[in-house]
């Protein structure tokens, strides 16, 4: 018999009434009534009333805190009056015996399971307190619940999970890597993986035909709410003699299942999921992940404004969104929506009018829209009686991400965003390249892709009209996949690298082990990563990735309970045979 426990704090009821038992777990609650005192014995699994009449147990535990970690032995008794909201709420034991396992200091840093605001500095430096928190607790048991759905899942669609290296090469993924110096080779790095790329493709030239792992993944990049800082996990998932059409149809198969099993009275999209190409993505939605919960669209109006008298419509490129029964918000709704893009959208300014119910263009820029232009709205662009309407008038880029961001705000404001639904669509059609800030050609989304139209489009397109064989998977604004066809060819490769600044000789030095299995019977192969801790963040119904990880960064990606990163010991430096040139503050 367990020397701490019979029974875990969620398990008694009425039927065991009469026995004799022993529970173990943290005191949540203690109520002193004069004659008798009660404990909320709480543990993973729930909490159970303990009852204290005996003067020697009062005796005991006077002065016991709570968060102290108790075993409490006693008999099960019918309690008097029943709590519904609890498993137990029928039963409570009647203490024989409390042995005081692990005392809790007097004063805690904060309050474990309310609602209270804490800054976050203090929540993460006592971060074991935290997880102790019913909500926080129950997501990390969910997570894990998740991932062994998603391997459930993998394997029953006959996938073999096979884990890649964590030291590895550095690779252009479009992030900083982390870098590990080497001991045993001086002056010489590991990488932290930013995604197993490279070895999965190798593994599909091995012979593997169908791969998976919960793959830990590496980027030096800034945190926001949405990724978490350093690390993350992914599904990270390939296939041999796969296209496009393969990746979908496993996605479709395994995301909403595992959405569906873990949601409930939720609507969960099923495949096959919309597919919009990436240019209408950006000229409807004026970004790459779409929140398809929000009815808005953006539609091009520089056409209607080309003659304009409105010179901050002249020579600019301008979008606009309606915003239907939008007439009947006040002065001050508008007055908002406009100090929002100039504060936080980086407009120079956020025009708009409304359309009444007599047919007459009311507020705003009302006197810059002509009879012909108003005609052209309503007829064109879909504008009704009671309607309101929305400018963004700027370079093309940038009226583009602007009026992303507004239509976001006003589905936001508006409530106009669907409740209790996950809507995924897929992202396709990726440009190849991108110009960089420099102004030079760079790879766009993932520079091991396959370019639509093989080597012929490499040879005779220009590049920024080149697309490729990229996707990802979005849902409810949140990037939850990217994958791609990937190229396998060596001379495609080479080409591909080298349109965006890179030899054949720096191919075969950076990504010498692709370049070689090339060689060597590739098979075409394909492939995706969605990533663990979005959906995760989705299904708990959270909107910071902090409520779903264990041990999280803070915003300045600083492990405050590790102290991590932290210096080292000059013997330590020594032996990776580095120096430190630390700059003076």
């Amino acid at each position: 018999m367990n020397q701490y426990r019979t029974h875990h704090c969620g398990e008694l009821n009425i039927q065991n009434v009469g026995e004799e038992v022993r529970l173990s777990g943290w005191v949540q609650k203690i109520r002193n009534l004069g004659g008798m005192e009660f404990i909320d014995l709480r543990d993973q699994y729930g909490i159970t009333q303990i009852i204290i009449s005996k003067e020697e147990i009062k005796n005991k535990i006077q002065g016991l805190n709570t968060e102290s970690s108790i075993c409490v032995s006693g008999k099960v008794v019918e309690r008097a009056s029943k709590n519904a909201n609890l498993s137990t709420g029928e039963i409570e034991i009647e203490a024989t015996n409390i042995e005081i396992l692990g005392k809790c200091k007097n004063v805690l840093p904060f309050e474990i399971n309310t609602d209270q605001e804490v800054r976050e500095d203090l929540r993460l430096e006592y971060r074991f307190l935290e997880l102790r928190n019913e909500r926080l607790h129950q997501n990390i048991l969910l997570r894990s619940k998740i991932l062994k759905a998603f391997r459930d899942k993998m394997d029953e669609l006959g996938f073999a999970e096979i884990q890649t290296p964590i030291l590895a090469n550095s690779s252009p993924e479009g992030a900083r890597d982390f870098l590990v110096p080497s001991r045993l080779h001086p002056g010489e790095f590991y990488a932290l993986p930013q995604a197993p790329q490279q070895f999965k493709q190798l593994l599909m030239v091995s012979g593997f035909d169908k791969y998976y792992q919960i793959a830990p993944c590496f980027r030096d990049e800034d945190p926001r709410a949405d990724r978490a800082p350093g690390e993350f996990y992914q599904l990270d998932f390939e296939m041999c003699y796969a296209t496009q059409e393969d990746v979908f149809k496993v996605i479709e198969n395994v995301v909403p299942y595992v959405f569906k099993k873990f949601t409930t009275n939720k609507i969960v999209d099923e495949g096959p999921f919309i597919r919009i190409p990436y240019l209408e993505a950006m000229e409807k939605y004026g970004i790459d992940k779409p929140d398809l919960r929000n009815p808005l669209i953006i539609q091009d109006a520089t056409e209607l404004f080309k003659d304009t008298e409105f010179n901050a419509f002249k020579g600019k490129t301008v979008k606009i969104i309606i915003v239907p029964k939008g007439a009947k918000q006040g002065r001050k709704f508008f007055d908002k929506m406009t100090e929002f893009a100039v504060e936080e959208a980086g407009a120079k300014g956020l025009a708009w009018t409304k359309l009444e119910e007599d047919g007459s263009m009311q507020g705003g820029i009302a006197k810059f829209i002509t009879e012909d232009i108003q005609k052209q709205l309503e007829e064109k662009m879909g504008l009704h009686k009671n309607d309101s309407i929305f400018f963004i008038a700027d370079e093309f880029l940038t009226s583009q991400k602007i009026a992303g961001l507004v239509r976001i705000e006003l589905g936001k404001r508006l409530d106009l965003i669907e409740k209790d639904s996950f809507r995924f669509c897929f992202i396709v059609d990726f440009p190849m390249y991108e110009l960089s800030d420099e102004g030079t050609i760079d790879f766009n989304h993932n520079p091991f892709s396959m370019p639509q139209g093989g080597l012929e489009a490499l040879n005779t397109k220009d590049p920024l009209d080149i697309l490729a064989y990229q996707y990802d998977l979005v849902c409810n604004g949140y990037e939850m996949a990217s994958g791609a066809v990937r190229n396998h060819d060596p001379e495609l490769m080479v080409k591909a690298f080298e349109i965006a600044g890179y030899k054949e000789e720096d191919v075969k030095e950076r990504f010498g082990a692709l370049y070689n299995a090339f060689q060597y019977g590739t098979p075409p192969h394909a492939g995706a990563a969605p990533g663990i801790d979005r959906m995760i963040m989705l299904i708990a119904g959270e909107d910071n990735l902090r409520q779903v990880i264990a041990f999280p960064k803070n915003k300045k990606a600083r492990d405050l309970l590790m102290r991590a990163p932290s210096m080292v010991t000059e013997q330590q430096l020594k032996e990776v045979h580095i120096k430190v040139d630390k700059e003076e503050e």
